[in-house]
């Protein structure tokens, strides 16, 4: 692994390199596709640890934030069977899963399809992450006659589509309203060379009016809408199932979230700072849910469902899936399902090919379905 001042100071010069090519200002999307996605050193793809429940220490061990895979197998477990209804109803025989990160998911997925004697037929990762790759090759050495890797998606698949917690890392623009005039915040460099945000007057506008003239910073998900397009040019037969932390539209440009939604994680603390410790912690942005459901509506997909979390996994028989779990087990699980943990701020929204899943409901949505809040 890189030393890791020399892992930051290497992407430190590929985003000077940018922003350099590119006239002296670097829009907010295209530098945080370089601090998390540059090859051999943004965040995603260098070798620092990630994924775990103990913070990342000054020796490079540890983790920086946990998902709920780590956190406890009823999640993969519960998620099994909704994975295996959808298999039956949109008769398919493979499973997809992008952004696998440990391959904890994928192990619990296919581990309890397994037990019930409906393992997959092919279970494809689509990961950009090399060290990650590695990890996720060990953890799931039981099932390597099904598990294979892909870099890009096909021109055609049929399957059930698994993205726990992806939208959230792909690269955002970032607008930002000051002194009553809309800016595209991006990033330039200093009369130090240090890099500093830079604004410039913009005509692209949030897709909700937000009211008032307060100074008011928020993000479009210019690229996470374009992943939905793509997969539904792709997805012929099957489902989509996206878990991630998020609103309604209406909640997301609401007036009040003045501070928008972008944050970094680095050994289980936060900040708000994406321009320092380059290549040493995630950034994020939480997921504008309408954007996505339309994005895919308007490339031919029909929305199955929409709901927190919580209810998802409920509905999924989560409690059945915990029946004989310990203490540390079901302290676990509460964190899933209450409202003040992950259970109401992560929302499941699930999509399939316009006309091939007509009169289908899939069990995590039978009750509580939100879709007329999108």
């Amino acid at each position: 692994m890189k030393e890791l001042p020399s892992l930051t100071s290497a992407l430190l010069e590929r985003v000077h390199e940018a922003i350099h090519a590119a006239g002296g200002w670097l829009p907010f999307d295209r530098f945080m596709a370089i601090a998390l996605y540059e090859p051999g050193l943004g965040y995603y793809a260098n070798d620092t640890p990630k994924f775990g429940q103990m913070p990342a220490g000054a020796d490079g061990q540890g983790s920086d934030f946990v998902t709920a895979p780590e956190m406890t197998p009823l999640f993969g477990r519960t998620l099994a069977r909704q994975v295996a209804q959808a298999l039956s109803a949109t008769g398919t025989d493979a499973v997809w899963e992008f952004g696998a990160g440990t391959g904890a998911l994928a192990l619990q997925v296919l581990d309890a399809l397994s037990a019930a004697g409906q393992r997959p037929s092919r279970y494809t990762i689509v990961d950009l992450s090399g060290s990650l790759r590695e990890r996720q090759r060990a953890t799931l050495a039981a099932h390597a006659d099904v598990v294979q890797w892909a870099d890009a998606l096909p021109d055609h698949m049929d399957g059930v589509v698994l993205g726990n917690e992806v939208l959230d890392a792909m690269p955002v623009q970032l607008l930002a309203r000051v002194g009553g005039v809309w800016h595209e915040r991006g990033v330039a460099l200093d009369v130090d060379g240090a890099l500093a945000w830079a604004d410039r007057p913009t005509a692209l506008r949030p897709p909700l009016p937000v009211d008032g003239e307060h100074d008011y910073l928020t993000e479009i998900h210019v690229q996470g809408e374009a992943f939905v397009r793509t997969l539904a040019d792709r997805l012929a037969r099957g489902a989509a199932f996206l878990l991630d932390y998020g609103f309604p539209e209406a909640e997301y440009y609401h007036p009040q979230r003045h501070m928008g939604t972008l944050i970094c994680h680095r050994a289980h603390r936060s900040d708000d700072n994406p321009l320092v410790d380059l290549g040493l912690k995630d950034i994020t942005a939480h997921v504008n849910f309408t954007g996505i459901a339309l994005a895919a509506q308007d490339a031919g997909m029909a929305v199955l469902g929409y709901t927190s979390q919580g209810r998802f996994l409920l509905n999924c028989g989560l409690l059945d899936c915990a029946a004989q779990a310990g203490p540390r087990e079901n302290a676990m699980m509460q964190k899933l399902v209450n409202e003040h943990e992950m259970g109401e701020l992560f929302k499941v929204l699930a999509l399939g090919p316009g006309g091939s899943v007509d009169g289908w409901v899939p069990m995590g949505f039978a009750h509580g379905d939100r879709t007329h809040r999108l």
